[in-house]
């Protein structure tokens, strides 16, 4: 019998947007089978189809939450024999999704249960399987049931090319993976391998062949004056570049998936 420290909180993270109706359909089903849940929105502004993008945004959210807490993964949900609908466990939280890369991008380590969902779908109709068939998971597991009644244990995850920054010598060469609301850039440059390269030396950040020295990685946006760059680690574990009280991503001319390259100085 799996341990849980909480039941009830079921969380959404989709690209359904703020318009349709495909968020409240999915609400009112959890409450409907679970009077008692508590549902969270992490976010339904995701681009469509962006499982890249979803996996960072539920990456830097899921841990917060309570052990037992339940997150539905409502983005390119298509059931096929390739993609199957997947319940999955892991550090006491669970994943109710399609097997489409997202969770091989969402968890440094394999998952403690995976399983393939049997259950059947509460509609012939098989385009809206969030509502359909992931409320029946969610509400099952979110109860405190185990996981392994909802279908056969599986060993495998299904792999997603993630885009690693590149190294050459005192040049580390990112992409941008995540721009927020704020028009901050999130790179896909973890802490550590920016400081076991830089090793404390000046740098400079070069987009579209412009380059912008920069004489350290700051601890608050406000380290520099309005305007100016800077560069952070952010809470997520990796580089982000913001400009004070400004747009970077407009300013700069970056958008999802461009290069950027760090130049340390000799």
């Amino acid at each position: 019998m799996q341990e849980t420290k909480n039941k009830g909180i079921i969380t959404l993270t989709t690209d359904w947007g703020p318009r349709d109706h495909y968020c409240g359909a999915v609400k009112g089903a959890l409450l409907s089978g679970y009077p008692n849940v508590t549902i969270v929105d992490i976010s339904h502004q995701i681009p469509p189809f962006s499982l890249k993008q979803a996996s960072f945004v539920l990456r830097n959210a899921w841990s917060h939450f309570p052990e037992g807490t339940v997150h539905i993964i409502g983005i390119n949900t298509e059931e096929s024999e390739s993609t199957p609908h997947i319940a999955l466990k892991y550090r006491n939280h669970f994943f109710i999704g399609a097997d489409n890369g997202i969770f091989a991008l969402l968890f440094d380590e394999r998952p403690d249960t995976i399983v393939e969902l049997t259950i059947p779908q509460d509609s012939g109709h098989f385009i809206f399987s969030t509502r359909n068939r992931f409320v029946k998971a969610a509400i099952h597991l979110s109860q405190g049931k185990p996981i392994e009644e909802l279908g056969d244990v599986r060993t495998e995850l299904k792999a997603l090319i993630s885009m690693q920054p590149q190294v050459s010598g005192g040049t580390i060469r990112g992409r941008v993976i995540y721009i927020d609301n704020y028009e901050n850039v999130f790179l896909n440059i973890p802490e550590k391998l920016f400081l076991e390269t830089g090793m404390k030396r000046r740098f400079n950040l070069i987009i579209k062949g412009k380059s912008h020295s920069q004489g350290q990685v700051r601890d608050a946006y406000s380290d520099v004056p309005d305007g100016e760059i800077a560069i952070l680690f952010s809470t997520t574990g990796y580089l982000e570049i913001a400009i004070n009280k400004g747009n970077a991503a407009s300013l700069l001319g970056l958008k999802y998936d461009d290069i950027v390259v760090i130049d340390f100085e000799p």
